[in-house]
């Protein structure tokens, strides 16, 4: 019988617990720094995203050989089995069906035409590079196609869950990490320029803007009568409600998924996978409190905690990526482009269609691509009273992004003949 041999880690670091110390140290300090205490930090961070640093400082270390970012339990099964889980459970019960469809008919109209120009964009993008220059979509690009569906129609959360369901190379991922935040950040600069120009631009579109006054009166109202300082019960509840579901979620996912393994259609569809139940269920269980009172968790920054936990996430994928290999594939940027192009011309069309204000045009188009972090920095830009609005369409992302990016993912696989 052959004896495999296994490669001792030669990283500096090889304590688990030296190397969680080192990535919550790590993310820290870019937070601190981005706060800007300094002139110098406060510009760097105009043109640097927080999140590329989450990926890349970590990458950093993985690269110089300070950590070994495979050979530990940080990722799997702490960060991806629990921390995943447990931000799709706060990220979602937050979502407030009932005032998204006061906000009116036209806002829904524009915000669903982005996520379609998203599921389209995809499939243009994957077929034009087919026939420019296939090397572009050959092998497992899809994947990381998948997983950049899982952004730009939810969030980080979503795309980190697409990259579990579809098994995504870390390096890969990686790549399209950078797709992901050089396109959203080209989007988002252009629709602040648009935001400055609106009344303008409302004015010779002929848009109807009373909805948008009637909105701003309304969320002022809220926020005065619903937000208050989180208490330690508060904290301990949101903590409880979080992990408390990701526990029945693998209780549940495990048999649910050798009970899928007898159909042999199960694999294709990746239903014969715990991992997908896990996040499908806790994906639903969010979704469920929303309608509870559970939902006043929020209030208390239950969104706010989802978030750490997504972010010490994308820390733990960045420190297993190859930083020398991050740019090998550079035509991927030509994906990226051509898929952003079709979704602004499918939401800018069905905007025209509607005579919808151009704030429609920009808090529906980063609700689905910038999702909760980005979506109230546009809606902010319009009115900093409009800025929930943002909060609002984002999270219905969150709930929708993981199902619509996982059909996404199926279609990208029979494009690809796999």
């Amino acid at each position: 019988m052959a004896i495999e041999t296994v490669t001792p880690s030669t990283a500096l670091i090889s304590s688990d617990i030296v190397l969680f110390g080192l990535i919550a140290a790590t993310l820290g300090l870019i937070f601190w720094l981005a706060s800007g205490p300094t002139p110098f930090w406060k510009k760097f961070f105009a043109w640097v995203p927080a999140l590329l640093l989450c990926y890349f400082v970590p990458a950093f270390y993985n690269t110089v050989g300070l950590i070994d970012g495979e050979s530990n339990s940080l990722y799997n099964p702490i960060a991806s089995r629990v921390l995943l889980p447990a931000a799709l459970v706060l990220l979602t019960l937050s979502i407030d069906l009932k005032g998204i469809l006061r906000l009116g008919p036209k806002l829904l109209f524009v915000f669903v035409a982005g996520t379609v120009g998203i599921v389209l964009g995809a499939i243009v993008s994957f077929q034009v590079m087919e026939w420019v220059h296939p090397p572009a979509v050959a092998g497992d690009t899809w994947r990381g196609m998948a997983a950049l569906a899982g952004s730009w129609i939810g969030g980080g959360a979503n795309m980190v869950a697409m990259r579990e369901v579809y098994e995504v190379d870390a390096t890969l991922f990686g790549q399209f990490a950078v797709v992901d935040v050089a396109m959203a950040s080209l989007l988002m600069a252009a629709l602040l320029f648009v935001a400055n120009r609106s009344a303008q631009l409302d004015a010779r579109s002929g848009a109807d803007t009373a909805a948008i006054d009637e909105m701003k009166s309304r969320i002022v109202a809220y926020e005065a009568a619903n937000a208050r300082i989180p208490t330690l019960n508060d904290l301990m509840i949101i903590v409880a409600v979080a992990f408390g579901f990701v526990g029945l979620a693998h209780a549940i996912a495990n048999p649910l998924a050798a009970w899928f393994g007898q159909f042999e259609w199960a694999a294709r569809f990746s239903l014969d996978s715990s991992f997908v139940w896990v996040v499908l269920i806790s994906t639903l269980a969010g979704l469920i409190l929303s309608f509870t009172r559970a939902r006043r968790l929020e209030d208390a920054g239950a969104a706010r905690i989802g978030t750490v936990f997504l972010y010490f996430l994308i820390a733990c994928i960045g420190m297993q990526m190859d930083f020398m290999r991050l740019f090998d594939r550079l035509e991927l940027i030509a994906i990226g482009a051509i898929w952003m192009l079709v979704h602004v011309l499918v939401i800018w069309g069905a905007a025209r269609l509607v005579k919808a204000p151009m704030f429609y045009i920009g808090v529906g188009s980063m609700g689905n691509v910038g999702a909760a972090a980005s979506a109230p920095v546009v809606a902010a830009a319009f009115h900093p009273t409009l800025a929930p609005v943002g909060v609002l369409l984002g999270t219905v992302g969150y709930a929708t992004g993981t199902l619509i990016a996982y059909l996404v993912g199926q279609i990208l696989r029979v494009m690809a003949g796999q």
